[in-house]
């Protein structure tokens, strides 16, 4: 594995560095799960896809500059090491792009991803159901066949939904085979799902925000009610809805949803902070140093991880239960470091306002990593049944 940058790849990262340092808003954005917040975020998007830069490793005529791998993480410790916005376009770019790439006609490819790249259409998941989180087997919302129009009519509640009080779209999982999953077998519950790509905007969609515990609406309740959605806008095969699924949760769980870049800025900004405390007269705490560099190390870690990862992906590999893995290392890897960065604040890690207010915010996102995109018991199993070979209980 060659660790060294060539010198086109160390002037792309230049140019991206030159960039963000003039564009990058300041003060930063308000928080892009409110409805102002996140109309100021789509603002960001439409400078980011203008300048090519929302998905650069797309091809150009889709809006991307044709970057490498290698490119894309290099944009990525760039994106967050200039403290740029969160994307609120990422579960579209980063979950649902790569597997229209992988199973999307070139029609769907070419009608659905421009406007994902601006930010014109913005994409939640409608994974998760009242009676079915980390069992996505378990899901119980349905699509019946309409031949006469066309499309399918869609039936049920998704939850969870993260940014789906503000998206344009949702992409999620019906029964098409409700009979099959009835007798409860494992290929029965796994082979009557089809995956499906939904505009929110029409009759039969009801959506209703859910507050997070800082108050943002940071997810939604979508409610289907005969809902038609069209023959082309069937992702992959009708009941082939599982293994097209489990692409998707792959980039989730691995490379394009948390890339290393976003824990090596915050663990960066974590020293930062503990030199500023100290400088203030704060009291030095050995342990705590300890911990924090440790926690810097373990970004490090992640990164020459990812080195790995790309350089097997760029030979043709593709990205298998592996991903569990490093689900489990990031989403633990967060809340460490945010969890530092309270204890180095102590009393003012509670305020909700000022100069620390964006640590607090962070550490009760953080809490969801373990819990998101398959919680990490669920991982932890696939781990060592899919990785480590042990055997199903």
């Amino acid at each position: 594995m060659d660790l060294t940058f060539s010198e086109s790849e160390e002037q792309f990262r230049s140019e991206v560095r030159e960039w963000l340092t003039v564009n990058v808003p300041k003060p930063a954005l308000p928080s892009g799960d409110t409805a102002p917040g996140f109309a100021l975020h789509l603002e960001w998007e439409r400078k980011l896809f203008d300048a090519r830069y929302s998905v650069v490793s797309w091809p150009s005529d889709l809006g991307g500059r044709d970057a490498t791998l290698w490119e894309w993480l290099i944009f990525e410790e760039e994106y967050w090491l200039a403290n740029a916005p969160q994307r609120v376009t990422q579960n579209g770019i980063f979950l649902l792009a790569p597997t229209i790439f992988e199973f999307g006609t070139a029609e769907q490819q070419r009608r659905l991803l421009p406007k994902m790249a601006s930010g014109e259409h913005t994409w939640c998941q409608g994974w998760s159901e009242p009676n079915a989180g980390s069992d996505l087997a378990g899901i119980s919302s349905r699509a019946v066949r309409d031949a006469s129009a066309g499309g399918w009519r869609l039936a049920g509640q998704k939850t969870w939904t993260t940014r789906g009080a503000f998206c344009t779209h949702l992409f999620g999982l019906f029964r098409t085979e409700p009979e099959a999953a009835a007798s409860g077998s494992r290929p029965g519950r796994h082979h009557s799902m089809t995956y499906f790509l939904v505009e929110l905007d029409q009759p039969g969609v009801t959506v209703r925000g859910v507050e997070r515990l800082d108050g943002d609406l940071g997810f939604a309740e979508v409610f289907f009610d005969d809902v038609f959605v069209p023959d082309d806008m069937v992702l992959g095969g009708v009941n082939e809805g599982w293994s097209v699924a489990m692409a998707t949760t792959g980039s989730e769980r691995g490379l394009t949803l948390r890339s290393p870049g976003r824990f090596l800025a915050t663990a960066q900004r974590l020293i930062e902070l503990c030199k500023e405390r100290i400088a203030s007269g704060g009291a030095r705490d050995q342990a705590v140093q300890d911990r924090i560099v440790q926690a810097w190390i373990d970004a490090e870690a992640y990164r020459w991880q990812t080195f790995g990862t790309v350089t097997r992906l760029v030979d043709g590999a593709k990205s298998g239960a592996e991903s569990s893995m490093v689900k489990l290392f990031w989403s633990e890897l967060d809340v460490r470091l945010q969890e530092l960065a309270l204890e180095l604040l102590g009393p003012h890690a509670e305020l909700i306002d000022g100069d620390f207010a964006h640590w607090m915010k962070a550490y009760e996102f953080a809490l969801a990593g373990p819990i998101y995109a398959g919680t990490n018991e669920i991982q932890r199993n696939v781990v060592a049944e899919r990785v480590l070979g042990l055997p199903r209980k």
